[in-house]
């Protein structure tokens, strides 16, 4: 057992600390909020705004690469390309995409891909 009270215990509280009204939303400074929604030239917003439609999205003019994949993934939804263990495949990124996830190329398939599943080469 511990003697004494800790930090923040509601026993510890003192009278005076209870009886002051709380603080007032209304009395905070205000700070305006600005949606912001990214766009990128050349991408649909629904790449955007975290919709991918694989078959709305052209690749980079550079920046592709290729990859062997380390392990089988099962897609999750119709954004994800399904992978299977030792195939090459190619990739590539999009501005403003999640840095865990890359656009995967196989054939005519395309769709997001895990990182972590990924040996990215050349």
């Amino acid at each position: 057992r511990f003697s004494g009270t800790f930090v923040g215990n509601a026993e510890s509280a003192s009278p005076a600390a209870a009886a002051s009204p709380p603080v007032a939303a209304a009395t905070l400074p205000a700070v305006p909020t600005i949606p912001v929604v990214p766009t990128i030239v050349g991408v649909p917003n629904t790449v955007a705004e975290g919709v991918l439609n694989p078959n709305e999205v052209k690749p980079p003019a550079s920046g592709t690469r290729r990859a062997r994949v380390l392990y089988d993934y099962e897609a999750a939804d119709s954004t994800e390309l399904a992978l299977l263990a030792d195939e090459m495949i190619t990739v590539y990124s999009l501005p403003g995409m999640d840095p865990d996830w890359l656009i995967g190329e196989r054939g005519n398939q395309k769709g997001k891909v895990p990182v972590t599943y990924l040996e990215l080469l050349s």
